[in-house]
C-alpha cells in the first residue's frame, strides 16, 4: 500500500496498519488438494499431515498448515482442525481408517483460519475443543472476516465455519487420553494473542503450533517482544523434537527454534534502526531483513507485513 512521503511516521504507521492489521497468512494461490498429502506417524500414535507452503486457494481447501491427531487408550485427539470444512472432513476420514476410538478432543491453537476453520467437521464427534483463553474474542473479533475470504476463495460449502473453545486454557492444563496425557501451556501476545501449545507426556514431542515456523516465512500478528520471550519459554521446555505449525512434520526443537529467533531478532533490531534514524516506514519494508530472504519461502509475501507489524510495536518503547 503506497505511503505519502510527506506524513509523520505515525501516520504512516497508522496506514500501514491497514495493510497488515488483519493477518491474513492465514488466508492463504497456489497448492494442492488435501487428497494429495500423506499422513506421517512421528511418534506412536502421533499422525501429521505437513501442510503445502503456499497461499490458500481452491485447489489446495486451505490445507496449508500442519494438522494431525494423537491416539490414546481411550479416545483420540485431534492437534489442529485444518484451514477449512473440506480440510477438516479430509482429517476426520484419515483418523476413522485408522481407529474407532472416540474422537474426544479438537485442538484449536490460535485464531489463525488455516488452523482452526476444519473445527466443524468434527461436531457430529461432540469433542471438547481447546483453546486459549484469549480466542473467543480473536474470533468475535475476526472470525466473520475470515470465513467471508474463505468462502471467496473456496466456496461456501467448504470454506468451514467459526467454532469456539469449549475448553479454554488460562495458563496450563492436562488433558489424559489414557496411557499419555497433554500438557497445554497458554503462551502471552506472540505469533498471536492466543497461541496454545502442547507437549505430549508419551513421547516427549512438543507441539508449538504456530510459534515454531520452519521453511515457511514466520507471521507476525501478535508482539515481536513477546515472541521472542515466549520462545524462551518453549525452550525452558527442553524438548528434543518438535511438531512446528508449518515445516516439515517432525524437527529438531533447538535449532529450528534457532532458525526463528534469527529470524525474529533481526527483524527486532534493523525495526528498531529504522526508527532510530527516523527512516520511513515505506523504506524500512524495503529495506529491513532482507539478509534473511534466501532462507524462507514466502519471504516477498510477510516480510514487509511483519516489518509493517513491528514498526508499529517498536516505535512507541
Amino acid at each position: 500500500m503506497p505511503v505519502d512521503t510527506t506524513r509523520s511516521r505515525s501516520q504512516a504507521t497508522r496506514r500501514g496498519a491497514l495493510f497488515g492489521g488483519l493477518c491474513l497468512c492465514c488466508l492463504p494461490t497456489l497448492g494442492r488438494s488435501a487428497e494429495g498429502f500423506a499422513l506421517n506417524e512421528v511418534g506412536p500414535g502421533i499422525f501429521i499431515r505437513r501442510g503445502s507452503d503456499t497461499e490458500a486457494s481452491r485447489e489446495n481447501d486451505d490445507a496449508i498448515a500442519n494438522i494431525g491427531f494423537i491416539v490414546g487408550e481411550r479416545s483420540v485427539m485431534v492437534t489442529e482442525s485444518g484451514g477449512s470444512a473440506a480440510d477438516g472432513a479430509w482429517l476426520r476420514g484419515e483418523i476413522r481408517r485408522r481407529t474407532d476410538k472416540p474422537i474426544s478432543h479438537v485442538v484449536l491453537t490460535h485464531v489463525h483460519p488455516d488452523h482452526c476453520f476444519g473445527a466443524a467437521a468434527f461436531a457430529e464427534d461432540k469433542p471438547v475443543y481447546v483453546g486459549h483463553h484469549a480466542l473467543r474474542a480473536a474470533l468475535d473479533a475476526r472470525g466473520n472476516y475470515y470465513r467471508t475470504r474463505l468462502v471467496e476463495i473456496l466456496g461456501a460449502d467448504r470454506a468451514g465455519s467459526v467454532v469456539y473453545p469449549t475448553l479454554e486454557v488460562k495458563e496450563s492444563t492436562e488433558i489424559d487420553l489414557g496411557g499419555r496425557t497433554l500438557r497445554f501451556t497458554a503462551h502471552g501476545a506472540a505469533h498471536t494473542n492466543c497461541d496454545l501449545s502442547m507437549r505430549d507426556s508419551a513421547s516427549g514431542i512438543l507441539f508449538p503450533a504456530d510459534l515454531l515456523f520452519v521453511t515457511r516465512i514466520p507471521s507476525l500478528d501478535g508482539s515481536l517482544v513477546g515472541w521472542l520471550k515466549e520462545a524462551e519459554v518453549l525452550r525452558a521446555m527442553d524438548a528434543v523434537k518438535a511438531v512446528p505449525g508449518h515445516g516439515p512434520t517432525l524437527v529438531d526443537f533447538a535449532p529450528a527454534m534457532d532458525d526463528l529467533t534469527r529470524y525474529l531478532t533481526t527483524l527486532r533490531d534493523e525495526t528498531r534502526r529504522a526508527i532510530a534514524a527516523d527512516m520511513p516506514i515505506e523504506k524500512a519494508v524495503r529495506t529491513v531483513g532482507q539478509a534473511e530472504r534466501d532462507r524462507w519461502v514466502l519471504f516477498e509475501t510477510y516480510n514487509g507485513r511483519n516489518v509493517t507489524q513491528a514498526f508499529k510495536e517498536l516505535e512507541w518503547e
